[in-house]
């Protein structure tokens, strides 16, 4: 069933764009979060697919607990980007020991159209960012629907995917778009290749979306290349203008996104002279599957 909004939540909603995304004001985040109004959030959450709470000072233990509050927050196995004593928190980061910008990019595969925790056979449910330094001009972030995108695509590509998995990895998409392997060897069994549907019906919702995205590797069973040509040419296929919101940060803004309907992108920016320190959690959600239809 889709969520419905309480009509009368502790909070005011404003929509971002006609077909996703809502500001949510009127929450302090660093106060904590009573569970009736977390109920009528994540209520939001699934209606919205993407909410935007304005700028306020969340500190790295208020971000880490109103994670907690959606589920379990996933220790990425990338333990280089873990910050300020809480291993659920990833930073990304731009800057030197003296703060000043080191002119090398944190993470490029953040570039690319994806989703977070694709890679895990249990998959990311919300992910958590908050832009503690945002560039002046670049470094914005990017979402798409992926329930329209599978509602528009044609009832030939619905048939020819129906029943296809493919396999996203880590270390493939690391590895391809930063030019060298940035995981140990350790890291990359931590972290092997797994197998997910490319139609997913969204666990609580109900409805079908896309699932694909850069992590993305192959199709099970299919030639290699020719599963390179079909993820490519899907995930080009799952992006319109009018599903999608681009969102230009404000210093200090924080968003909850749903990954399990939505990919995402930041966008690049200069990082010899612009400074971009943001701090993200995941949270685990569930094995994907995929309801056929009766």
């Amino acid at each position: 069933m889709n969520a419905v909004l309480s009509p009368h939540p502790p909070f005011s909603v404003r929509r971002l764009t006609p077909s996703l995304g809502a500001e949510i004001s009127g929450i302090e985040l660093a106060q904590g979060i009573a569970p009736e109004t977390f109920r009528a959030i994540y209520d939001a959450f699934l209606q919205y697919q993407v909410l935007l709470f304005p700028p306020q000072d969340v500190p790295p233990a208020a971000q880490v607990a109103f994670a907690r509050q959606f589920g379990e927050v996933q220790v990425h196995v990338m333990s280089m980007y873990h910050a300020d004593g809480f291993p659920e928190l990833y930073r990304l980061s731009n800057l030197d020991a003296n703060g000043n910008p080191n002119g090398k990019h944190p993470d490029k595969g953040t570039l690319i159209w994806h989703t977070d925790g694709s890679w895990r056979r249990v998959t990311g449910q919300a992910t958590i960012i908050y832009g503690e330094i945002v560039p002046e001009t670049g470094g914005e972030t990017h979402f798409c629907d992926m329930y329209g995108a599978y509602e528009r695509l044609s009832a030939a590509w619905k048939a020819r995917i129906a029943n296809l998995r493919a396999v996203h990895n880590l270390d493939f998409s690391r590895t391809r778009r930063h030019g060298t392997d940035l995981m140990t060897e350790a890291q990359r069994r931590e972290a092997p290749p797994v197998d997910h549907p490319i139609v997913r019906t969204h666990p609580e919702t109900g409805r079908t979306c896309l699932y694909l995205g850069d992590h993305a590797e192959s199709i099970v069973g299919m030639p290699y290349d020719e599963g390179r040509a079909l993820i490519e040419e899907l995930n080009a296929l799952a992006i319109h203008p009018d599903l999608t919101y681009e969102h230009r940060w404000k210093p200090h803004q924080l968003i909850v996104w749903d990954n399990r309907c939505l990919m995402h992108r930041a966008t690049s920016y200069d990082p010899q002279t612009q400074r971009r320190v943001v701090r993200r959690c995941t949270v685990l959600g569930e094995v994907p599957h995929h309801d056929a239809p009766a």
